[in-house]
């Protein structure tokens, strides 16, 4: 029910994931159930009639409360027990479900799943992880908005948590790990920065050095390729949403000058966020992907399979071990 396209997009990206994913996988669509229903029925009879054989791997699963983006993420699991959010993400807890996707409000997905889904021991907070698309591969940034302050253990944690979803996602091994500063010199930035920059030295990780935000779109240095970019929440997320505008600035500018807008659009549509479609919350003991308010049915069809793939690859397994011993992994 979340998201400013719900629930047509969330059901159409559930009809669109289904038809590319293996038989054995299924969707449960957790809302009202007469609403959704209504926007499935229309859709076979409508655009995605061809999409009917999908109708038997979709159960529905009634959630009377919806969380609204106005809503307090404090108040939010207190006064709405019974959204779509809290239903769906603890019938995973109980072992009804494997993954949660959702475009609803970041804030109470993030309360939800720390609440219900338990982080990780030995992490004090979770993180956020985007892909940010470059000229060499998308790179991972984290943290792109889940804590606006953290500390330089934060920070390290954020690398551990990276590198396993860089491993266990997009199959990188051993993935270079760089440290967003104001420059490259490890005694560039702020105070935590540099510690970090101490404390990731000696972490074990195949840590490169800091790398400055025009690192980004190349995707490393000039010396090398970077898989994985650690900061706070707060840089993260200015970063995040300064690269959103860049392709419908670019298109736009370039429309104006009466370049060819629908070449230019498919030459840049790498850089749109549904191509990737969701964010995964690393550090809890789940899987909780946060996709895109505005997502659109791809966008959704994409989320559901970063959660597939998080889930197939064994990702939280492999985070639980990072975090419970980063001294014997290192070694």
């Amino acid at each position: 029910m979340g998201g400013d396209f719900a629930p047509q997009a969330t059901v159409a990206g559930a009809l669109l994931a289904l038809a590319e994913l293996d038989p054995a996988h299924s969707i449960q669509l957790v809302g009202r159930t007469a609403v959704v229903e209504a926007q499935l029925r229309a859709l076979l009879d409508g655009e995605l009639s061809s999409h009917a054989a999908q109708r038997d791997r979709i159960a529905i699963v009634e959630a009377p409360d919806v969380i609204e983006m106005s809503d307090k993420p404090s108040t939010a699991m207190r006064g709405k027990p019974n959204s779509s959010m809290a239903v769906g993400l603890r019938m995973q807890s109980e072992g009804m479900s494997d993954a949660f996707v959702s475009a609803g409000s970041t804030g109470a997905q993030m309360a939800a799943s720390m609440v219900l889904l338990k982080l990780h021991p030995g992490l004090k907070r979770p993180a956020i992880v985007t892909l940010f698309p470059s000229a060499r591969h998308a790179v991972a940034v984290l943290d792109s908005g889940a804590n606006v302050d953290c500390s330089s253990d934060e920070l390290v944690q954020f690398a551990r948590l990276g590198a396993a979803y860089a491993e266990c996602v997009l199959g990188r091994p051993n993935p270079a790990i760089g440290l967003l500063s104001v420059g490259e010199e490890p005694e560039k930035g702020d105070a935590v920065t540099k510690e970090a920059n101490q404390l990731l030295q000696a972490s074990g990780l195949n840590f490169i050095g800091n790398v400055e935000g025009r690192d980004l779109p190349t995707g490393g240095t000039d010396r090398q390729h970077v898989d994985v970019v650690v900061c706070d929440g707060f840089v993260g997320n200015v970063l995040l949403k300064f690269y959103e505008a860049i392709a419908p600035f670019m298109i736009e500018t370039l429309r104006a000058a009466g370049v060819d807008a629908a070449h230019l659009a498919m030459a840049l549509q790498h850089l749109d966020y549904s191509e990737y479609g969701g964010a995964p919350l690393l550090g809890v003991r789940g899987v909780s992907i946060i996709a895109h308010g505005k997502s659109s049915p791809r966008a959704i069809k994409g989320a559901i399979k970063v959660a597939l793939q998080a889930v197939t690859s064994g990702m939280n397994d492999v985070i639980g071990e990072r975090l419970g011993s980063p001294k014997e992994h290192a070694a």
